[in-house]
């Protein structure tokens, strides 16, 4: 079900495909060519203007309204920042935590939602792990029979990044809402794969270089317009403390609307190429794109299947399933196998739980086709015959 007309439009849009194939967008992505373009269209106006010449004000505001519709935000609640860990530790560092407080995480996430919250614990905060049966199987049901008086947010991932398994973002949200508990989403491994709205979430971050399909080191960072008060900025500069004429004033009195979050100059090289990425998924459709990634996905699961393979992620009739596949060879070492995907320029992941198991991660977008999962399995096809 591709969404281009011809190959020869695909291979412009995504150079990759001609050089091999590329599955490990749940890691750090390749980028299409119209954001390299951008980026590079942006160094060579520098070498001619200074870096913030004419344009660049107005596409910084451009760009904040492209990631809020992407999200179901208001512009004025978006800050251009990356990585995901940095607004994570914006808003574990910026709330008024008092000794006492509970916050409830998930201890087998991705680092960078792990450790903020643990640095907590230096401020008489109690921090209470989320165990769910299998790896990111965080319900609605299972945070609620966590809560207490005393929980005061609950921080998790939109998507496991190892299983894949997307949590019901909506259901989760209201619920705490409901109950006066902030929200904190790690949405990394979902905003560009999937429609996501923060409707019921109050802080958000996410980098581009995922699923959006942009650099590194830029990315969307979300706080609701209801928590800048209760959110204080804990980076601080010229950019987010107002000065005038640049000159420093007597009392600090930050920017009204999500700049009070960034203190400095931005990252606008890797602004322009998140810009066009994110143009580009919103031209396509997020329903669209997330369509094509779960085809490519659910057919490179079915054709493992046969070979025996086994999965840690949801199976294809799981609604909560994301384009991530994680799967591993009963008897043929997945070291083995990753190694022979390299071999035959195939792209994916390597990656361990914490039982130090080793699986295959593989991550297509929208722009991966059939055909490739078909190459993929017959690449480890070939291995597997090997051991029979």
């Amino acid at each position: 079900m591709s969404v281009f007309a011809t190959e020869g439009e695909r291979c412009r849009e995504f150079p990759v495909v001609e050089n091999g194939i590329f599955l490990a967008h749940a890691g750090v992505t390749i980028l299409p060519r119209r954001a390299a373009d951008a980026m590079s269209a942006h160094a060579q106006a520098s070498c001619r203007h200074h870096q913030e010449f004419g344009d660049v004000l107005r596409d910084v505001a451009q760009t904040r309204a492209v990631c809020a519709n992407l999200i179901g935000a208001d512009a004025s609640e978006v800050a251009l920042l990356g990585p995901t860990s940095l607004g994570l530790s914006l808003f574990a560092n910026g709330l008024n935590w008092a000794p006492g407080d509970e916050l409830l995480y998930y201890g087998d996430d991705y680092p960078s939602n792990v450790y903020p919250w643990m640095a907590l614990q230096d401020r008489g905060v109690v921090i209470r792990p989320l165990r769910p049966n299998v790896a990111g199987g965080i319900t609605p049901e299972l945070v609620e029979e966590a809560l207490t008086p005393r929980t005061r947010l609950v921080a998790l991932a939109s998507c496991h990044f190892l299983s894949g398994r997307r949590i019901d973002v909506d259901a989760i949200g209201r619920m705490l809402q409901a109950r006066g508990v902030l929200f904190s989403l790690d949405a990394i491994q979902t905003v560009g794969a999937a429609s996501i709205s923060v409707k019921h979430v109050d802080f958000l971050s996410a980098d581009a270089h995922k699923w959006m399909l942009g650099p590194l080191a830029i990315g969307i960072v979300y706080v609701a317009k209801r928590n800048f008060e209760i959110c204080r900025p804990t980076l601080l500069g010229a950019w987010n403390v107002k000065s005038p004429d640049f000159v420093a004033q007597d009392e600090i009195v930050f920017e009204e609307t999500a700049r009070r979050y960034e203190p400095g100059v931005l990252n606008i090289a890797g602004m322009y190429g998140m810009k066009a990425s994110l143009e580009m998924l919103l031209e396509v459709g997020i329903d669209r794109v997330q369509a094509s990634i779960l085809d490519c996905r659910d057919f490179l699961e079915s054709c493992l299947s046969e070979m025996g393979f086994e999965f840690l992620s949801p199976r294809a009739d799981d609604p909560l399933r994301s384009g991530i596949l994680t799967a591993r060879h009963p008897v043929t070492e997945s070291a083995r196998l990753f190694a022979a995907l390299e071999a035959a320029n195939i792209t994916a992941s390597l990656r361990s739980n914490r039982a130090g198991e080793k699986w295959l991660r593989f991550s297509p977008h929208f722009y991966n086709t059939r055909s490739e999962m078909s190459r993929v399995a017959n690449v480890l096809e070939e291995q597997v015959s090997k051991i029979r």
